[in-house]
């Protein structure tokens, strides 16, 4: 049956018609103003469709928008903030005003989802949030990012519980045409497709675009007519399916996402990989290089390496993607074919250790070795992921691995409340809303009288606590709850009480169910009389996770005891919404993970911001985060190898801290009423978490650290026909085949005695044979510092020797060691290359030590 289609859309009056051109933008999702404006149109109707304006304005009767374009007050708001919008898409921004020079579209951002707003469910949880605040933090401060990702037929699944509390899922079909996403369109006003190939058989794909700000984010759709329904279903549900849908998920986000920022003129200098799901996007820019640049393999490689910056998220090694090389030949052996590469070596790039040939093929080991800009999410997981991934690079020492850590942040306009955010510009001024890239600006959260705090606080707790109700009512109602059920749940929570809110993707490293685990002495500090206290739970377990999907049911299990049914609610679909409501209304956020497995988490920074206070295992970013100031902590940071003991241990750890801590200062009132000490801890934690802990703080480290060097790293390698390039790799390609035959000879110490005091210097010298290498490309360098039991050299410094002579191979260099601290004093000395057109040059296998 053929179809012919028409896109009908809703005839908005002249007068309001801007109100189309911003439900169009995601920049209405952290503008408060211009909600406010939508919900007046029909708040029920605002809710009936997801807080979807583009929905939303299409359901609206044709006499409520004539209603709205004859109301004085209504235009005046419409045009003030249309006026605002405009200003915001045309200003110069921070990037801008300091790097001024460099093109739009120079970083391209790929990652598998993202998180933005309630109705544009493209997102599963904290990576597709995470993507989502970095494009409007891009947007915030005018980086000149491109963003790329899928778009999903069904998106993630909605969740509801069955009456015993054991998780169903349902999934919804996706109605583009009423979400903030257009078709892009060719010249001809036909939509814009690009092409790969999937076993043998073309892919058609459809580019869309979404505006975020002024960030563009292109997703990619291979649901069209064109396609064979095997193909249709490749962009159907995030997460979904099988490694075989989840590796042609990957090579359409990857291969297709290139082809798709060539087809619209776009020519970034810089690819930025979240995660390891997107790296099969350096193949097809391999593959265009050597077609239209007529570079080798390795030269092309080597091009790559220098512009791509790699995000890794995880934590263990059991969470990172693999591939089986049999799934890989089927999708791309030809490719790699015409690239000119065996598959052999093919193989060896996504392989820790390249001749084992038992190993699969691991998304994240290829992209490690594919991006000399990569980062972990956290301090701790930065140094996590350098002990895990030490054997790609087996001779580096573990603290020199070239993986660094830039923390991750969230979008505080998007995740401040209303109320808070209006206080905020009260006392922080200007710069707080058209300065973002100002961060000293948080400082002034302490000046914030404590009355007018702790006003606006209790205000969205009780916020909280009606939609709490409002919630519950529905979920009652779906189950068939009597009215006397649904009724009651009126009168369930208490808005003046100490709240905890605890809400994530539920997976047994995060240990839902700790707060659990005493059930009478839960009971004991929700049910006090004097001090009571609520629990507010949320969140979903992948869809194939049963021990998550039990976790859930423990929970709701307890939570439906007659001793708990006032105290412990759990709320059902989580997302973005009931996330808001829960971070900006929660006294406490709960947090207890299994350290090391938390790469960083977000949700705590984003309560800390509406003034919550944090109680949390020191892990991921509370490493950094916490000080007595600003929160509360589970332990001290122990790791165990016991998982029962560390439970057992940390529930009670858990339990003392609630009860000894949080509880009677959250209770202790000063002689005008006001938890003064409590209000002092507020201010702490909003000032750390606005200044240390927001997206704009990670974009900036960001550009600073990563995109800068690599897009002139890109402008340099690629002038004069990729002259540059070609050099350096032919450095690369002789430095590595000549390594073997380097070898330090000695090193010459002069005889100083077995005892030496602090602040005491003496020169070193060192002789090296280095073949066919010369003097100039390598860095000869002095380790020195304090010794351990096992002989290691502890927080050392390398230092830089001069060469100082010799010929033939041979050469002597010299430098100088001090002794800076008491103790066992070690030396020792090593060879590493050296090129200043590189990023860093630690590749793996080239380095020798004495």
């Amino acid at each position: 049956m053929r179809v012919k289609q028409f896109l009908v859309l809703p005839r908005l009056p002249e007068r309001i018609a801007p109100l189309q051109e911003m439900a169009q933008n995601l920049w209405y999702s952290w503008n408060w103003e211009i909600v406010k404006l939508f919900i007046r149109l029909d708040p029920e109707i605002w809710e009936e469709c997801s807080q979807n304006p583009v929905e939303m304005l299409s359901r609206l009767p044709q006499q409520r928008l004539e209603q709205a374009a004859e109301d004085e007050g209504f235009l005046a708001s419409l045009d003030r903030i249309y006026d605002k919008f405009k200003r915001y898409l045309s200003s110069t921004k921070w990037f801008a005003e300091n790097y001024p020079d460099i093109n739009p579209g120079s970083v391209a951002y790929f990652s598998l989802e993202y998180g933005l707003d309630t109705g544009l469910p493209v997102y599963s949880g904290g990576l597709g949030v995470l993507s989502g605040d970095s494009l409007k933090s891009a947007s915030d401060l005018g980086l000149p990012v491109v963003a790329v990702g899928l778009l999903y037929r069904y998106g993630y699944f909605r969740q509801f519980l069955s009456s015993d509390g054991w998780q169903q899922e349902k999934y919804e079909e996706n109605d583009w045409y009423h979400m903030p996403v257009e078709p892009v369109k060719t010249e001809n006003d036909q939509p814009l497709k690009v092409s790969i190939q999937l076993d043998g058989t073309p892919v058609r794909i459809q580019i869309w675009k979404v505006n975020v700000g002024v960030t563009p984010l292109y997703l990619l759709d291979t649901n069209i007519p064109e396609n064979s329904s095997k193909c249709r279903e490749i962009t159907s549900v995030l997460y979904g399916g099988d490694k075989d849908m989840r590796i042609r998920q990957e090579i359409v986000l990857g291969m297709g996402g290139v082809k798709a920022l060539r087809a619209l003129n776009i020519q970034p200098a810089i690819y930025h990989m979240n995660e390891g799901h997107a790296w099969f996007l350096t193949l097809e820019r391999i593959r265009f290089l050597m077609q239209e640049k007529h570079l080798s393999f390795e030269e092309a490689s080597q091009y790559i390496w220098s512009t791509t910056v790699f995000t890794t998220h995880t934590p263990v090694p059991a969470g990172n993607e693999k591939f089986d090389p049999v799934l890989i030949h089927r999708y791309l052996g030809r490719f790699v074919s015409d690239l000119g590469v065996s598959w052999k070596d093919f193989l060896s790039i996504g392989r820790v250790i390249p001749t084992d040939e038992t190993e699969p093929f691991c998304m994240t080991v290829a992209a490690l070795k594919y991006s000399a800009f990569a980062n972990g999410v956290s301090k701790l997981h930065g140094s996590i992921s350098r002990e895990m991934w030490h054997n790609i690079w087996p001779e580096v020492p573990k603290e020199e691995v070239p993986i660094t850590s830039i923390t991750n942040g969230v979008h505080s306009f998007s995740w401040i409340s209303h109320d808070m955010k209006e206080l905020y510009e009260s006392y922080f001024g200007l710069r707080y809303q058209e300065r973002p890239g100002e961060l000293d600006v948080w400082r002034e959260a302490r000046k914030i009288p404590d009355a007018e705090l702790w006003r606006i606080h209790n205000r969205r707790r009780e916020r909280l606590v009606f939609f709490a109700r409002k919630q519950l009512k529905r979920q009652l109602a779906r189950r068939g709850g009597s009215q006397l059920e649904i009724q009651r749940a009126d009168q369930l929570l208490d808005p003046q009480i100490l709240t905890i809110g605890f809400a994530r993707r539920f997976s047994t490293y995060k240990r839902g169910t700790l707060i659990f685990s005493d059930l009478d002495r839960l009971d004991q500090i929700v049910n006090n009389e004097k001090h009571p206290v609520q629990i507010l739970v949320s969140g979903k377990a992948h869809p194939l996770d049963n021990p998550g999907k039990e976790i859930i049911k423990t929970i709701v299990t307890c939570a439906s005891e007659e001793r708990f049914r006032n105290r412990v609610i759990f709320l059902e679909d989580y997302d973005i919404n009931v996330a808001r409501y829960l971070v900006q209304g929660a006294d406490v956020w709960l947090n207890n993970p299994r350290r090391p497995q938390e790469a960083s988490g977000t949700s705590g920074m984003k309560a800390a911001m509406n003034g919550a206070l944090h109680i949390s295992i020191l892990d991921g970013w509370w490493v950094e985060g916490y000080s007595d100031e600003t929160g509360f902590k589970i332990g001290n940071g122990e790791e165990y190898d016991n998982v029962e003991t560390q439970d057992r241990l940390e529930s009670e750890l858990l339990y003392t801290t609630l009860e000894r801590e949080v509880i009677p200062l959250f209770y202790e009132r000063n002689e005008i009423g006001l938890p003064s000490k409590w209000i002092a801890k507020m201010k702490a934690a909003i000032h750390m978490a606005g200044e240390r802990f927001s997206t704009h703080r990670m974009a900036m480290d960001y550009t600073n650290r990563f995109y800068l060097p690599a897009i002139q790293a890109a402008h340099r390698l690629s002038e004069d026909d990729h002259r540059l390039t070609r050099e350096v790799s032919g450095w690369v390609s002789r430095m590595s085949s000549s390594w073997e035959k380097i070898t330090i000879k000695d090193v010459e110490i002069p005889e100083v005695g077995g005892t030496l005091f602090v602040g005491q210097k003496f020169p070193i010298k060192i002789d090296v044979v280095l073949g066919e290498i010369k003097p100039d490309d390598v860095a000869v360098e002095i380790v020195s510092g304090r010794l351990n039991s096992q002989e290691q050299i502890l927080d050392y410094q390398p230092a830089r020797a001069s060469l100082i002579g010799g010929d033939n191979g041979i050469y002597t260099f010299s430098g100088e060691v001090t002794c800076t601290e008491s103790g066992r004093f070690g030396i020792t000395a090593r060879i590493i290359p050296k090129n200043e057109h590189l990023p860093h040059t630690i590749k793996p296998k080239m380095i020798s030590w004495w």
